[in-house]
């Protein structure tokens, strides 16, 4: 561990401590004004502040103690931020039960004051959203004296053979603090502009004079001997050791021991999604879809009106034919964002070959795609106005696809429909992205989103539904506001 990681480790106990302090005069000061409780008044409940200042450090200990334990001051930083929050509010929410209980269980036994209960809970909700803003703040800062270089970062040193890892190497080399130094191999193979170290003896004087934090293993030619000397080395040197597995290993992490009889198996899984997770996901669908109607409905009355009156006697809803599980047909509603006469009305039962704006539509994708395989993006299009170019810069355009979750043939989080004349062009391996409901965001969307080819995107979907989760979910929604706000 480098000292700047030890460094930001210890500063965030001391700012724990004293946020979760200073919240309860806070939530004290608050309490004296107001309950905050709408269309409630109730009476006015105080604590004098050497009573307070007892319960403020019991709760201090108590937060800084629960997070300790379970690893919230361990050096994360390659780790999701989102499950780090979330760990923040679950331990925060566990702490602010235990006080409670030690509070009331203990009153007048151990405690001689009383606290008032909406101070307690204040001073849960203010020390929660001031950690996570804290630890946003520290990660930013970190971030920002690593990528200055004003503090070090993670030496690495590759053990690989094979020298088509552009990917691999890429993803490292955009990392915030990980910087690739050396590869190593029984002998030299074309890698880039890496310098090559050859030899157990080189290796070691290298992890000896500490030039070295992490070995990552990739494939070689060493033998096995040699191997389990590096290892040894590793752990001698106290130098980090990981490894990547092959392509079939690496996405096939959701796996299950069971039995055929009395032989104990291990079973891959389609998917972890299924039982209780598919009703836990629709509730999820459900109450995404009643809180963004709520939230967007300002949004999608200005954009009809617009539409309107762009366009008086064009429909401002637009269906397009999409293929979802099973490879049954579906209409993905959006708002319409080109004129009514450049729009595609396969939904509308006119035929392909009647279709003008279909045979327009080929042609710029001739001239004028962005992307190669069964996708397409155009480029300059001249079918969109200024209006509609911003409805579909800022996705104003898929809002109508809320409608398509609660008739169920979409989720808020899958992978994306495709129309029947794309679909026509997968690959056998593709087809998996059938076997699932459609959705409105998607895993390609925010990794990468339109400057991904389309076997890339492939590959990002299939890993989702491999490796399925409500965390990336959520992970995924979140990440798709900055994406569309960004425009990134």
């Amino acid at each position: 561990m480098k000292k700047h990681e030890i460094i930001f480790w210890s500063l965030k106990v001391p700012l724990d401590f004293l946020t979760i302090f200073f919240s309860f005069f806070i939530a004290r000061e608050i309490r004296l004004i107001t309950d905050l409780l709408p269309n409630i008044h109730l009476p006015i409940q105080t604590i004098d502040i050497l009573a307070l200042f007892t319960f403020a450090l019991l709760w201090s200990f108590l937060l800084v103690f629960m997070f300790a334990t379970h690893s919230l001051y361990f050096i994360k930083i390659t780790n999701s931020k989102i499950k780090e929050f979330l760990e923040i509010i679950r331990y925060s929410f566990y702490s602010f039960i235990f006080f409670s209980v030690i509070v009331y269980g203990t009153q007048w036994i151990i405690f001689d004051a009383e606290i008032p209960r909406l101070i307690i809970l204040f001073t849960f909700i203010i020390a929660t959203t001031l950690i996570i803003l804290e630890r946003i703040i520290i990660n930013h800062f970190w971030y920002f004296l690593l990528k200055k270089w004003y503090i070090e970062k993670k030496k690495v040193l590759l053990i690989t053979n094979q020298n088509e890892i552009k990917e691999i190497l890429d993803d490292i080399k955009s990392s915030r603090i990980y910087k690739i130094i050396w590869y190593a191999n029984s002998k030299t193979i074309a890698l880039e502009k890496i310098k090559y170290i050859w030899g157990l003896e080189n290796i070691q004087s290298l992890l000896e004079i500490k030039k070295c934090d992490e070995i990552l293993y990739i494939d070689s030619d060493f033998t096995k001997k040699d191997l389990l000397k590096l290892w040894e080395l590793s752990k001698i040197f106290w130098t980090r050791y990981r490894y990547i597995t092959n392509s079939f290993d690496i996405t096939k992490t959701n796996t299950t021991l069971s039995l055929i009889n009395n032989i104990p198996v291990i079973e891959i899984k389609n998917t972890p999604l299924d039982n209780w997770w598919r009703i836990i996901k629709r509730i999820f669908d459900i109450f995404a879809w009643i809180v963004w109607v709520i939230l967007l409905s300002p949004v999608m009355i200005i954009t009809a009106c617009i539409i309107k009156l762009d366009d008086p006697k064009a429909p401002i809803i637009y269906k397009n034919r999409r293929i979802w599980q099973n490879w049954k047909i579906f209409n993905m509603y959006k708002f319409r964002y080109m004129k009514w006469k450049y729009c595609i009305k396969d939904s509308y039962w006119i035929e392909n070959s009647q279709d003008e704006a279909l045979l327009f539509e080929q042609e710029l994708i001739k001239k004028n795609s962005s992307r190669s395989g069964p996708l397409y993006k155009i480029k300059n299009d001249p079918r969109k106005t200024k209006i509609w170019t911003f409805i579909e810069e800022y996705s104003i355009d898929e809002i109508p696809q809320f409608f398509n979750i609660i008739l169920w043939n979409m989720s808020l989080v899958w992978p994306r429909p495709h129309q029947p004349r794309e679909v026509k062009q997968y690959s056998l391996e593709q087809r998996r992205l059938l076997t699932i409901k459609p959705w409105v965001t998607w895993m390609a969307q925010v990794n990468g989103r339109d400057t991904n080819d389309f076997i890339k995107e492939a590959k990002l979907d299939i890993f989702y539904i491999e490796n399925w989760s409500l965390l990336i979910d959520i992970k995924i929604i979140l990440k798709t506001f900055s994406i569309i706000l960004k425009r990134k």
